[in-house]
């Protein structure tokens, strides 16, 4: 009968080896990112752009290469083509030395291919176009700081935009947006956000209340039924504009927003503000339809730092219109999907002459109890 060996098996602390093999994931994850800074940094990347220039550039003729080479060109010509610019302004301003790519008119229903190579421009300023989606190449302009892409007929924004880190402001307003991505919240430079009539827009990401920066918010003539949650933790948030909404209340932690100036909030089916909106210490401004008010808080109507802005649409035109939009109703469903042209030019009008008027009553030191809004017609 042979005798057993003993087998010593070293049996340790199972924390102790857990804690092991996450310091050495992490310690594998660090240099994952350590590689990946190290790649976005090196000069592979501009390598790979300039040989698909170069590429790009064999396929075109002779004369559109030099029209190409003009067009990329660092200089201050301020047109190169018809409705695309770019422009370098005064150079001993460094605060207005930036490069601006402009594009407008009809025709366009894309972007230009080339725009892909002006990684170094600052602002985009694209308006009236057909364009539906942004390009691709969105991420690679990391230095963007102004996206202005109103009045087109832009659908989506992608979540690519995310990577914008440097963007200060955008303004998508009148295009087709149904949602916004959470990835804007990524933004964290961003600070004036325009999000004006796009009709189907009822809701913005939670992730937004990572722009801690933003003062500016412009939400108005969309479909939103109630304040985004995340538009209340926006604290640094001055100029909130809610107005042409479906609001009927306005939440009781409205002063969270410790910062705010000016609150645009008519055009809605508000029959009373909260008590709330009077510990607001900065408020300056407020604006409301008149129409359907009847309880608001006397501190704050009455405040003489405030101007308390009461809009009244006129009997007979609001009689009109409500006419027809009855007549209307059968198309309502498009009009959601696909606002025509003349109603968003009629709406950015409206918006306009709405802005020109409040901004000459913020340099009066009376202003009027009630504002009637009346229409006229010019025939030249």
């Amino acid at each position: 009968m042979g005798l057993g060996r003993r087998l010593d098996v070293p049996v340790g602390d199972l924390s102790m080896i857990r804690g092991l093999w996450e310091v050495r994931v992490r310690k594998y994850r660090q240099r994952q990112m350590k590689e990946k800074e190290r790649v976005e940094q090196s000069a592979l990347a501009r390598i790979d752009q300039e040989w698909q220039y170069r590429i790009y550039c064999k396929t075109l003729k002779t004369e559109e290469r030099n029209l190409l080479h003009r067009y990329l060109e660092k200089s201050k010509r301020t047109e190169v083509q018809p409705c695309t610019e770019w422009e370098q302004q005064d150079e001993d301003d460094p605060e207005q030395n930036r490069l601006i790519f402009r594009l407008d008119g009809d025709q366009w229903r894309d972007f230009p291919r080339e725009l892909q190579w002006m990684t170094y421009l600052k602002e985009w300023h694209i308006r009236g176009t057909k364009i539906s989606r942004l390009p691709e190449f969105l991420p690679l302009f990391s230095q963007l700081l102004v996206l202005q892409i109103p009045q087109n007929a832009i659908d989506e924004l992608p979540p690519e935009i995310g990577k914008l880190t440097s963007l200060q402001e955008l303004n998508v307003s009148y295009n087709r947006l149904s949602s916004v991505p959470p990835e804007l919240g990524d933004c964290e430079n961003l600070k004036r956000l325009e999000l004006t009539g796009n009709l189907n827009l009822s809701e913005l990401p939670f992730e937004l209340s990572g722009l801690k920066q933003l003062v500016h918010l412009d939400i108005a003539e969309n479909r939103f039924i109630s304040i985004p949650i995340c538009a209340l933790r926006m604290s640094r948030l001055q100029l909130l504009d809610l107005s042409n909404n479906s609001l009927t209340d306005l939440p009781q932690d409205m002063d969270r927003l410790e910062q705010l100036v000016t609150l645009f909030i008519h055009k809605n089916s508000l029959s009373y503000l909260p008590h709330c909106l009077t510990k607001i210490s900065t408020l300056k401004m407020i604006v409301v339809s008149g129409d359907e008010l009847n309880c608001i808080p006397t501190s704050l109507c009455r405040n003489p730092n405030i101007k308390f802005i009461r809009l009244y649409d006129n009997r007979s035109a609001k009689k009109k219109k409500e006419e027809e939009e009855k007549k209307k109703g059968k198309n309502k469903r498009r009009r959601w999907n696909q606002p025509r042209e003349e109603e968003v030019q009629k709406d950015s009008r409206e918006k306009e002459f709405m802005e020109a008027y409040v901004n000459s009553l913020m340099d009066r030191d009376v202003v009027p109890e009630s504002t009637t809004k009346v229409s006229i017609s010019c025939l030249l």
